[in-house]
């Protein structure tokens, strides 16, 4: 016990962090920074779990977030002009997302398991430029102008129940995609990850594991879906543009793509970044509109990259072998990226 503690403090430190936040911070920063924080780092996770134990980039997870959002937004809403109307309960509308978002990551993944490196990039993107397509203009599913008074359980009322929510969901699936990495399923998929013809040829269906993995990331990006609906009660087509598409990978690439604890962590850069720039005096004067936003954006992903090709992460990872040398702890050495990750 003594060692699994001494192991894991840091990360039982910030998830207590996490959990009393509202306890210390502004109702502003729990909001509008923390619950988008945390919502976009569920959203990133799904990137970095494919990239990280499947080897594979993927640009659809934002694709499955806005089909869950318009699943929930079409199930729960009544009246207007709010797509299909179905007026349901908001936990039977959250199981329809979920299930069809499923479906439609099953469908896309077995498609795009069948392909590799940059071509499975281009397809995932294709699928997020289809999927912005469809919600833009079938209005049936997507109302006019989007979906709008959207409402989440009665229990989740209120910013900071919104914010355990995501809190709670976020940890959830950080455990159980480190515990996956464990189960022959997880070292399955990274045996595919690293020499996918020698694993056919061991007998494993490398397009199965793919297509599972493709799902399992699906429903944790509709998760996210249904958590920013629920947040802000509306969803539209802008917000699975191809612009919110690459965000979520700048997202990963700041946390540090090859580490689930970076996409929140690049989450809250990037949400801090966007509130907090618009700040200071010089970037202020400039005025910040989106357009710049994305131009400073690119500046610290390139000095983040520079520093470090592993993210924040990577940085942060070198400074604590540094801290153990000088302290006399010993400088761990780095796995091996081609190494089976064993959690």
């Amino acid at each position: 016990m003594k060692e699994h503690f001494r192991r894991y403090w840091l990360g039982y430190l910030v998830a207590l962090l996490v959990l009393t936040l509202p306890a210390y911070a502004s109702n502003f920063f729990v909001r509008s920074i923390a619950t988008r924080a945390l919502i976009l780092g569920l959203l990133a996770s799904s990137l970095v779990f494919l990239s990280k134990y499947a080897g594979m980039v993927s640009l659809a997870q934002t694709l499955m977030y806005g089909v869950a959002g318009f699943m929930v937004g079409n199930a729960v809403a009544s009246g207007g002009t709010r797509g299909m109307q179905l007026g349901w309960d908001a936990w039977v509308g959250m199981f329809f997302a979920l299930a069809i978002t499923v479906v439609v990551s099953l469908i896309f993944g077995a498609i795009a398991s069948r392909t590799t490196g940059i071509y499975f990039l281009m397809l995932t993107l294709t699928y997020a430029v289809i999927g912005f397509y469809f919600f833009g203009q079938v209005t049936t599913f997507s109302g006019f102008g989007g979906i709008s008074g959207v409402t989440p359980p009665d229990v989740l009322q209120g910013p900071v129940r919104i914010f355990y929510a995501a809190a709670g969901t976020s940890i959830i699936v950080y455990v159980i995609f480190r515990a996956l990495a464990r189960t022959p399923f997880g070292l399955a998929l990274q045996g595919v990850r690293d020499d996918p013809v020698r694993m056919s040829s061991l007998g494993f269906n490398v397009p199965l594991h793919r297509t599972m993995a493709f799902v399992l990331a699906g429903l944790v990006a509709g998760l996210a879906g249904v958590l920013n609906i629920w947040w802000k009660g509306q969803i539209d087509p802008q917000s699975i543009t191809i612009a919110r598409t690459i965000d979520v990978l700048i997202i990963a690439v700041i946390g540090g793509i090859s580490s689930l604890e970076g996409a929140w962590l690049g989450a809250i850069v990037f949400v801090g970044a966007n509130n907090y720039l618009r700040n200071i005096p010089f970037i202020d004067d400039i005025g910040l509109t989106e357009a710049r936003f994305r131009t400073v954006i690119g500046l610290l992903v390139l000095a983040i990259v520079v520093l470090s090709p592993e993210g924040l992460t990577g940085i942060f990872q070198r400074a604590w072998n540094y801290v153990r040398s000088k302290t006399g702890g010993g400088m761990r050495e780095p796995p091996r990226k081609e190494a089976i990750d064993s959690g």
